[in-house]
């Protein structure tokens, strides 16, 4: 999926990882969003990318997966729903390596069994 978004465009990938752009103004030392009628082009393009990334993502999802993802935000809370979905937290992918590997150091072949029957 990284490869076919950056083919597209290298920032719609930086939008699911890193997020959104929002244009943002400062006054008297408080930073506040930007109202929409004051963006320039060049803000609603870059605003734009996170549409573009829904998209993809939405696009290549099966219903059960859009109705998981389709009542978040952005592009990046979409893509870290599938992650944790479908690869689980550091701590899930450590417990699975661990037991896929006691799984291959137990693996042995009975007696009488050939190799086309393991």
């Amino acid at each position: 999926m990284k490869f076919f978004v950056e083919s597209i465009d290298k920032a719609i990938w930086d939008v699911i990882e890193n997020g959104p752009f929002v244009p943002m103004l400062e006054s008297d030392d408080v930073i506040f969003e930007k109202p929409w009628s004051q963006w320039t082009e060049s803000e609603s393009k870059k605003a734009k990318y996170d549409c573009i990334a829904k998209n993809i993502i939405t696009s290549a999802l099966n219903s059960n997966e859009f109705f998981m993802v389709s009542q978040h935000g952005c592009a990046k809370e979409m893509w870290d729903i599938l992650g944790v979905t479908h690869e689980g937290t550091s701590n899930v992918k450590k417990a699975r390596k661990h037991a896929l590997i006691q799984e291959y150091e137990m693996f042995r072949m009975l007696k009488g069994e050939t190799i086309s029957d393991v």
